[in-house]
């Protein structure tokens, strides 16, 4: 097979090596992208697609100015650091530029979550301007290369159709209640019905599947080649990253060097046994990430001599998933990021207590479970809901009306009883314990109050809530049965520990010295927050500026 030759080979096809591949591309670079599965988009693709950039362009158009030290102040208080790295620093700097970069110059465009708040309050927090989020997009502009974009996640889409966050969802719970809400859907379900039977796939992209359908534009336009199928074996050059051998035998030399953005270790067996104590022979652990993030680009590094960086808060961004079963036997993850923090819901472990505030976010459920496990238990827990929360908000893979909950009970996955003494026998769960729990809960959310864990009091509780409950978007009591519950595991969306590297993504040796002509971006770079989640679009944020800086480092490089 004949050597390919390029200035930037990126391994990998992310948001954040899309984005060092398009910076790089608009620079001049003649680039490759090398994609281990037969789809493009990796995570990104099933994601809900939102970055974290405060003082973004977009928040400052709309009248939201923050104070300069806002945002550092917030991170210091986050990740439990007196000052900020260099890192972290390069990110709040540079995360602006790189928004106003794609905006000016690339098909990727974005929209201002002006009313999504930080997923914690505290010094230097806001109510909403820092998240962002790409523009819907028509699948079409695609052309053929449509095909080649990994689809929403099968078990969290509908049919294969994207929601988006807010108006979009929210009609979608109202359907039955709006004549407003019940036409957008009817208009979406139509619309997606058709592009099933002319395109084989939906062409509204929402979410990740925008941005990535956004980013893959831009590379095509500015001539990137995009190979699929591609896994990577190892790296080239003595002194110097230099290019790739490839399982298939091929070589690609890349003149000025390589970026690393193979998704993290969500599916390395090996890793996850060392670095996440739940889950000790690497087993117990259940990603929602694609089954190819197997930590290729962190075993990559490291046969150049890089370090993979355990010490982290956390090595993985937390989330309860539960296990659906397929068709052919094997089981998909769900992961539990809505549902939790509607009313109607609570969690609990086996003893029948609760142990978190629900509506917090999916990093901090998972945290609270971990601290509730008694040594020696796998930490698990309930999601339970009331008859008449299933059928407006659904529970996990189990929808919402119309759609029955038969075929969720026959095949195992949803449980369900008559009353919650029936339920808690068919679960497990500590009977007695919970019909305490439920009618003290209920007890106080008729009251819109909880005292045990402050639920809908903060502005990120409300926002996850449901806007019409009074008096408090996030409570109300579990009513009627039948009552109904999925089991949750541990699990996680994506992966922080990764290979140390600079303010400009690149990876460094043992002694601290970058390795020339290697780069790492996203989940293959350690985490710029240390293992914390101080809020929605910690990774895709940090992901595509380190992208976009490696892009642009890889531009100006002497050769």
């Amino acid at each position: 097979m004949q050597p390919l030759e390029c200035d930037v080979l990126v391994i990998g096809s992310g948001a954040s090596g899309l984005a060092a591949a398009v910076t790089a591309a608009h620079h001049g670079q003649q680039v490759i992208v090398a994609e281990k599965a037969s789809q493009l988009g990796g995570t990104s693709a099933w994601s809900g697609g939102w970055l974290w950039i405060p003082r973004n362009p977009l928040a400052i158009a709309e009248g939201i100015v923050e104070t300069d030290d806002a945002p550092e102040r917030y991170l210091r208080g986050q990740t439990h650091v007196s000052e900020l790295d260099p890192r972290q620093r390069a990110f709040l700097h540079h995360g602006p530029q790189m928004v106003a970069f794609f905006q000016q110059h690339t098909a990727v465009q974005f929209q201002c979550g002006s009313r999504m708040p930080d997923m914690r309050e505290g010094d230097g927090s806001t109510r909403g301007g820092r998240s962002l989020c790409a523009l819907p997009y028509d699948g079409r502009l695609l052309g053929p290369w449509l095909h080649k974009l990994r689809p929403p996640l099968d078990i969290v889409s509908l049919a294969g159709m994207g929601i988006a966050g807010g108006a979009d969802m929210a009609a979608f719970f109202n359907a039955t209640r709006s004549p407003t809400a019940a036409l957008h859907v009817s208009k979406r379900l139509l619309r997606h019905c058709r592009d099933l039977l002319l395109h084989r796939r939906g062409l509204q992209l929402v979410n990740g599947n925008a941005l990535v359908a956004r980013l893959l534009r831009s590379a095509l336009d500015l001539g990137v080649t995009l190979l699929t199928d591609k896994p990577a074996s190892r790296l080239l050059g003595e002194g110097r990253v230099s290019g790739a051998q490839f399982a298939d035998g091929q070589l690609i030399h890349a003149r000025r060097g390589v970026v690393l953005a193979c998704g993290g270790f969500a599916h390395d067996r090996q890793r996850i046994a060392h670095l996440m104590p739940h889950a000790p022979d690497g087993t117990q652990h259940y990603s929602a990430a694609p089954r190819e993030n197997s930590g290729d680009g962190l075993h990559l590094g490291e046969q150049a001599g890089g370090l993979v960086q355990a010490t982290t808060a956390h090595a993985g961004a937390w989330a309860p998933v539960s296990r659906v079963p397929r068709s052919n036997g094997s089981f998909g993850h769900f992961p539990h990021l809505v549902d939790r923090a509607k009313p109607g819901f609570i969690a609990v472990r086996r003893d029948g207590r609760r142990f978190v505030n629900e509506a917090d976010c999916y990093h901090d459920f998972m945290n609270a479970l971990f601290a509730a496990t008694p040594k020696g238990e796998a930490p698990e827990a309930w999601l339970i809901c009331d008859h008449a929360a299933q059928r407006r908000y659904g529970i996990g893979w189990a929808k919402p009306f119309p759609f029955p909950t038969r075929h969720y009970q026959r095949c195992g996955y949803l449980h369900s009883g008559r009353t919650l003494e029936e339920l808690a026998q068919r679960c497990g769960i500590d009977i007695e314990q919970l019909q305490r729990t439920v009618d003290g809960f209920n007890r106080h959310a008729t009251r819109g109050e909880d005292p045990l864990f402050q639920r809908g009091v903060s502005a990120y509780n409300r926002a996850q809530g449901e806007p019409s409950q009074a008096p408090n978007p996030s409570l109300r009591p579990l009513l009627h049965g039948p009552f109904h519950a999925v089991k949750l595991l541990p699990g996680s969306l994506g992966t922080f520990a990764g290979l140390g590297t600079d303010a400009s993504a690149r990876v460094l040796d043992r002694n601290a010295r970058p390795i020339p002509g290697l780069y790492a971006v996203g989940n293959d770079m350690h985490s710029v927050m240390g293992g914390h989640y101080p809020s929605g679009g910690i990774t895709l944020g940090p992901g595509m500026t380190f992208g976009y800086l490696a892009g642009r480092a890889l531009s100006t490089l002497t050769t």
